[in-house]
């Protein structure tokens, strides 16, 4: 476990470093809560003061939550592993005597932690202001580890998809798809009991919804364990996908004389 636990050192002080990036997110961060704070106060108003079991106050705590969980992972992860494929240098880093995959999600999981800190205080704080106090404390109290959920989920998946590269030797439109895979059935946007019934239905089998929809589901005031346990299985599932599609790609690799 040294080489992943130095890993995710490394990617937690190299986010730390980076005051930039850091306040560039926080800010896109709170412009989006104070939009949607526009947003969903006309449209709750306008549907006699709740949606789908939601009210103003918990919606923006909702949209608190989803975002922080996205934000916190680097954005076009899937673009930059294939084209880390594509140019060889994965077949350079596969000499090393650990998981390629394994070793960069470490690093990227480091990386998430420190803005995931960050956005929970500065997200939470901006909310607090316009909507209050969390609908739930116990809700509130389980979205934090949701976060961390979904940001890590997002992490293994976005390699899992990027791998593709191993046989396309590019990502870049594999990352289109994947970023409206989790901006609609994940629930960044809306929660899933917004999108028509058979949306809804979909996006309820697939991981996406784990990493956005859950956080934003309990922050909003809806204590439910049992979407802890959902994302922690999808967890080790896409894990274990990430990692035999790098294992896969390596042997084609070894096979092809890369």
């Amino acid at each position: 476990m040294r080489p992943y636990l130095a890993g995710f050192n490394r990617g937690l002080r190299g986010a730390v470093v980076a005051p930039g990036d850091l306040t560039v997110r926080m800010t896109f961060l709170v412009i989006v809560v104070l939009v949607m704070a526009a947003l969903w106060s006309a449209a709750v108003e306008a549907n006699g003061g709740s949606i789908e079991g939601y009210t103003r106050d918990s919606l923006l705590w909702y949209v608190m939550a989803a975002q922080v969980a996205v934000i916190a992972v680097r954005p076009r992860t899937v673009e930059e592993v294939g084209e880390e494929i594509g140019s060889g240098t994965v077949a350079v880093q596969m000499l090393l005597p650990v998981s390629v995959a394994g070793l960069r999600m470490s690093i990227e999981a480091g990386e998430a932690a420190a803005r995931l800190a960050a956005a929970l205080v500065v997200g939470g704080a901006a909310t607090w202001f316009l909507a209050g106090a969390p609908p739930s404390g116990a809700g509130m109290a389980m979205a934090v580890p949701a976060c961390a959920l979904g940001a890590a989920a997002n992490i293994a998946s976005q390699h899992a998809f990027g791998g593709i590269a191993f046989w396309l030797l590019d990502a870049k439109s594999t990352w289109f798809v994947y970023q409206k895979l989790v901006f609609i059935p994940g629930g960044m946007l809306i929660p899933l009991e917004l999108l028509p019934g058979g949306l809804e239905a979909v996006a309820r089998v697939l991981p996406f919804a784990t990493m956005a929809y859950v956080p934003g589901r309990l922050a909003s005031g809806h204590a439910e364990p049992a979407l802890l346990a959902w994302q922690a299985a999808w967890l080790v599932a896409l894990v274990g996908v990430a990692l035999a599609v790098y294992a896969a790609g390596q042997r084609r690799l070894e096979v092809l004389g890369g």
